[in-house]
């Protein structure tokens, strides 16, 4: 995927401008998920000094950020580390199994609060893969999560949920019996553009295998569902943004009157 031209897009500039105005300034923030460090120079206008993590070590030149090597499931930093942890585009990415370790680990860095960015809503059997080394099938992008109301609130109970502001608009939906036609047919239309490997074999996907006349058949009745299902399920955000602050951080921010749909 091109990252510079998926940056120019209005959605795209929309949803970090969205993550930016949940933040506030402070002395430290921990970025999470920092890839090339694209967020993480926009946070050295709001902080003294940016820490970059990712699983591999990112690559960042400026004097003010330090890049970490590292996993969001065991941060190796002590508590009350940083004044804000921002984390996005990353939990929907974490197995289940470790996912509440994961929310755990963000706010035990944090001294002050966490924003976090996750899909609202999606149906991840949309755009599913079917890797070319071991035939396992993938969700979209990797995503194995799923976030709603009630998930968000489970994963961070204990905490306040200070402002919640969502982003975009989908109703992409589909069914069971699309996707398994859809599986059927090798899943020939997913996001086999995506750098996250297979879930099942670790390699990357490749591409599609080319289609047979039957497959054709169930890939275009697949879509047919599909888009069918689509026009019945209402519009949904596609991203949900949240500040969550611990006790004695309520001054990370003025408190917002939004809520989780």
């Amino acid at each position: 995927m091109d990252l510079t031209e998926y940056r120019s897009l209005q959605i795209e500039r929309e949803r970090i401008a969205n993550l930016m105005d949940l933040v506030r300034r402070g002395r430290s923030v921990l970025d999470v998920g920092a890839r090339d460090g694209h967020v993480s120079r926009m946070l050295l206008d709001r902080f003294d000094s940016v820490t970059a993590l990712d699983l591999g070590k990112p690559v960042v030149s400026h004097e003010r950020i330090t890049c970490v090597q590292g996993d969001v499931t065991n941060l190796e930093f002590p508590p009350d580390t940083f004044d804000v942890v921002l984390c996005a585009e990353v939990l929907e990415h974490i197995s289940p199994d470790q996912l509440p370790r994961a929310c755990q680990e963000l706010m035990r860095v944090a001294k002050l609060c966490v924003v976090i960015g996750v899909p609202f809503k999606q149906d991840i059997r949309v755009g599913r893969t079917t890797c070319s080394n071991c035939g396992g099938k993938n969700p979209p992008w990797g995503h194995v999560n799923t976030f709603h109301q009630a998930k968000l609130e489970e994963l961070f109970a204990g905490y306040e949920i200070e402002a919640v502001t969502f982003v975009g608009e989908n109703r992409e939906h589909t069914n069971e019996v699309s996707a398994v036609l859809m599986n059927w047919a090798g899943n020939p239309y997913g996001t086999y553009s995506q750098e996250e490997p297979c879930v099942v074999c670790g390699r990357w996907l490749g591409m599609p295998r080319p289609m047979g006349m039957q497959e054709k058949v169930l890939a275009k009745l697949g879509v047919w569902i599909q888009r069918f299902c689509s026009l019945w399920q209402s519009i949904h955000p596609n991203w949900v943004h949240l500040r969550i602050v611990k006790k004695g951080g309520g001054a990370c921010a003025d408190r917002l009157n939004t809520r989780i749909l």
